[in-house]
């Protein structure tokens, strides 16, 4: 099946490069569908995926007050579903354990991975990791804040290079008070 879809974009990208004008039996672009074809199998490695099962939890003291778990400028490269640009940028994530619950932290950057790599928009990610930690934890809350650069804004359109998108979720306590959100945000500068 993936041999039959690198096939397919492989005769994709050469009727791309005729249609733009190129010919696609030059020296330069011999080799770039399937180059194209290798780099869409890696950008875009979970496409169609919906469980996130790379993850595993740990049993630790309950205590009463709520200790904030943070990870922050977790790199991350994603394609935009409208122009199949690419985005790339920093997310910190931050939970509250509940019931002594804690995830692996090396975990929390393989699910960055699972939602980056595939078609979407900054907005979805940034809640698509979001809800997934929540699903996966059943924490007293999670903070998610993603900071991205986008070449379908610095490409083409308004061409405004350098320019940031800061997106951010909510959720349980990190929701409701507004000293713990603060916190957060502090601690991302």
């Amino acid at each position: 099946m993936i041999e039959q879809a690198n096939q397919q974009i492989e005769k994709d990208v050469r009727d791309i490069l005729k249609q733009v004008g190129d010919d696609p039996e030059r020296a330069g672009v011999l080799e770039t569908p399937q180059r194209v074809a290798k780099m869409y199998g890696e950008v875009l490695a979970y496409q169609g995926e919906t469980i996130f099962k790379d993850y595993k939890l740990f049993e630790t003291e309950e205590t009463d007050d709520d200790q904030m778990v943070m990870m922050q400028d977790i790199p991350f490269y994603s394609m935009c579903e409208h122009h199949m640009l690419p985005f790339f940028g920093q997310v910190s994530v931050a939970y509250l354990p509940a019931n002594g619950q804690i995830i692996g932290l090396s975990k929390i950057p393989r699910l960055v991975d699972f939602v980056s790599k595939r078609l979407s928009v900054q907005e979805n990610l940034t809640r698509d990791i979001g809800q997934i930690l929540n699903q996966i934890l059943k924490p007293h809350g999670v903070a998610v804040q993603v900071t991205a650069r986008h070449m379908c804004v610095e490409m083409r359109g308004i061409k405004k290079a350098n320019s940031q998108t800061h997106t951010t979720f909510y959720s349980g306590n990190f929701k409701t008070d507004r000293q713990l959100r603060s916190e957060f945000l502090q601690l991302l500068k």
